[in-house]
C-alpha cells in the first residue's frame, strides 16, 4: 500500500498481506527445522538457489563436513553426483 492509497481511502487500515512461506512452518533456506535448531530424522529441506550439500550441513548441523551424511540419506534424488543439486529437490535432513 502507497502513501496515495492511504491517503485516498482516508487512512483505512488493512491487516499485512501474509506470503505463503511466512506460515509454511519453514525457516529462511526453506527447512522444517524446529525453532530449537535440532535436526531430526523427518526434517526436510528444500533446495534454494545458490546450495550445496556443504551450506545446507553448515546451516543446519553447524558443520560443513557432514554433508556426506545428507548425501547418503538422499542419493536417489540426488544421484551419482553430490556436487550436482537442483532448485526445488526436497531432501530428507537425517538426525545426526
Amino acid at each position: 500500500m502507497g502513501l496515495l492509497d492511504f491517503l485516498n481511502n482516508e487512512g483505512e487500515k488493512k491487516p499485512a498481506a501474509t506470503t505463503p512461506a511466512a506460515n509454511s512452518g519453514t525457516d529462511f533456506f526453506g527447512s522444517n527445522k524446529p525453532a530449537d535448531g535440532t535436526a531430526t530424522g523427518g526434517d526436510s529441506y528444500t533446495v534454494v538457489s545458490g546450495d550445496t550439500l556443504s551450506k545446507i550441513a553448515r546451516n543446519h548441523y553447524g558443520d560443513g563436513a557432514k554433508w556426506h551424511q545428507i548425501y547418503e540419506a538422499n542419493k536417489a534424488t540426488i544421484g551419482s553426483d553430490p556436487d550436482h543439486i537442483e532448485v526445488g529437490q526436497v531432501l530428507t535432513l537425517p538426525s545426526l
